[in-house]
């Protein structure tokens, strides 16, 4: 390097900061669900470990506008950011591993890219030329990317779906243009495959890969890194020949194996030079080392534990996790908190339903009754509820957990018959309805019934007061707290007389008083049930106390039976 290229890397470094982020694109081949997501929070948190500032965003290739209307057996959870946003689950491993807030901009879809052109045209914005995906589609897109990406260093942008999916091919040609655009010094292309090992012939495969990176290489992007999922260590001869196939130099094939937990992944990475090949690409080769010492602290915390309790989780969407990852993640982050390990049981609400069907909930050492929207399973939630207040265990209602705890204080305890939910029928008691209208900043926002499913609900991080002496009081330490909130409908507070007058405490309203956000019964060890989802702003670093409390309470519970 001559004298003025390394003073210019010196110059460049993490402790100068560039006039503009530098991009680093993720795709993903061979197979979906690699861990595109978990290896860009991971690098994020690695870059930030070495100094610099990070954003993180997601470009999601199929046509629905949002998530918030999709399927959680198709889509996983969907994950509201503090403005307002339903997003795509990846949004809170972002948060989780860097502690960025994210925003409504570090999400999009295919359908709200097509959403903006199509109201552009209608505006005549495009002075009666034909729109084309080429150039107007990719243009919209490399805006998205480019845009509103705040005073970072680093922008990590990862493209949902596969090489060569057809509805993907417009993303991938806008981040090709961006390589050309940003050039070698500002953009980089990362590319997480598959490396299968198959037992009978007791080899590992590079095939998959080469084709995966062969389709990527046709559509005009040469990866600078391959980040190769696989079961077993890569031989160097593989690396080798997975080096000359693909065009890459030979450390820049990252091996990525399981780790024991999720939060081992920054430190496994860290070891196999992921983080230090990606700022070589960029020139930059005096960055600091990172500091990992909170990763190693929670690596510890997790696979160390001193003791273990068993959470039940009775929900609707059992048989597929990932509806409610960010929950499962918060019940960890209670256990670091706590020196425990959390084992989770699974159980569908709607086994309990039946008489004589609570044996699965008699040895576990907390129940938690998770968000959800529909009729299906709704009894039985209320009758978890009951078995958790009656027998002493601790209980913790989220949403829709919070409102059938309200259901079941108000049948069982308040003698309120027909108490039910408007949002399955017309019941003779309406303690939960529709919100028509809910403060929002100086404004009053409204809703009315027939409106849009998508969007239409109290969306993002809203205030709430608490009430000096209560758990939740205890719990916050502090008397007014933000917490995010996804939900069409909520517990009246006409009928708060009556409840409380049965033991029922409301400890959280809104500021305005009207709307209750957190109730939990007297006398009981701890049974809190909350309006919002405060899984949404748990971290590794910085356990939610009420997932703290809550699994503290699960540990004194095991001591008692």
């Amino acid at each position: 390097m001559s004298g003025q290229g390394a003073a210019f890397a010196r110059r460049d470094s993490a402790l100068t900061r560039p006039s503009m982020p530098r991009y680093i694109f993720i795709t993903g081949g061979v197979v979906s669900s690699l861990g595109k997501g978990l290896a860009s929070a991971a690098l994020g948190a690695l870059l930030q470990a070495r100094g610099f500032r990070v954003r993180l965003r997601k470009l999601d290739p199929y046509l629905n506008v949002d998530p918030g209307t999709m399927s959680p057996y198709q889509h996983g959870e969907v994950y509201v950011t503090e403005d307002g946003a339903e997003t795509d689950l990846d949004l809170g491993h972002y948060e989780r591993f860097t502690g960025v807030s994210a925003s409504r901009g570090d999400n999009i879809t295919t359908g709200r890219i097509y959403s903006t052109i199509i109201e552009r045209e209608r505006r005549g914005d495009y002075l009666g030329a034909t729109v084309q995906v080429i150039p107007h589609v990719t243009d919209t897109i490399k805006q998205f990317v480019l845009s509103d990406a705040g005073d970072v260093d680093f922008v990590l942008c990862e493209i949902g779906g596969t090489v060569g999916d057809i509805e993907g091919l417009p993303f991938f040609e806008a981040i090709r243009q961006l390589g050309q655009e940003l050039g070698r010094d500002k953009a980089i292309f990362i590319h997480v495959t598959l490396l299968p090992f198959i037992k009978a012939a007791g080899e590992m495969k590079t095939k998959p890969t080469q084709h995966s990176v062969k389709e990527l290489r046709s559509i005009g992007i040469q990866p600078d890194i391959l980040l190769c999922r696989c079961e077993i260590p890569i031989e160097p001869s593989d690396k080798r020949k997975i080096a000359l196939f693909c065009n890459v130099p030979e450390n820049a094939v990252i091996e990525g194996r399981d780790a024991a937990s999720l939060y081992d992944v920054p430190l496994e990475y860290h070891a196999q030079g992921f983080d230090s090949v990606v700022l070589e690409r960029f020139g930059l080769t005096d960055a600091p080392e990172p500091d990992l010492t909170q990763w190693h602290a929670i690596s510890k915390a997790v696979n160390e534990p001193d003791g273990q309790v068993t959470i039940a989780i009775v929900g609707k969407y059992t048989v597929l996790i990932d509806a409610y990852k960010s929950l499962m993640e918060a019940l960890n982050h209670g256990g670091i908190a706590n020196g425990v390990k959390v084992k989770l049981r699974w159980l569908d609400s709607e086994q309990f339903e039946k008489p004589d069907a609570f044996s699965p909930l008699e040895d576990v050492d907390g129940i938690l009754v998770p968000g959800g929207f529909g009729e299906r399973g709704a009894e039985g939630k209320i009758a978890a509820a009951r078995f958790a207040r009656e027998r002493g265990v601790p209980y913790f209602g989220i949403c829709f957990g919070m409102q059938m705890a309200v259901i079941e204080a108000a049948r069982n305890l308040a003698g309120i018959e027909g108490a039910g939910s408007s949002e399955f029928g017309e019941p003779k008691v309406p303690l939960v309805g529709l919100m028509t209208e809910w403060a929002k900043g100086n404004e009053l926002e409204r809703r009315s019934k027939a409106g849009d499913l998508g969007g239409t609900m109290r969306l993002g991080a809203y205030p709430a007061r608490l009430v000096p002496g209560s758990k939740a009081h205890e719990i916050y330490g502090t008397e007014d707290i933000s917490e995010r909130h996804r939900h069409r409908y909520e517990v009246n507070v006409g009928y708060r007389e009556q409840l409380e007058a049965a033991g029922l405490i409301f400890s959280g309203l809104s500021p305005d008083g009207l709307l209750p956000e957190i109730v939990e019964h007297k006398g009981h060890p701890w049974f809190v049930g909350v309006q919002f989802h405060p899984e949404l702003k748990s971290r590794p670093f910085a356990p939610h106390p009420l997932f703290a409390s809550f699994i503290a309470a699960a540990m004194e519970h095991s001591r008692l039976v």
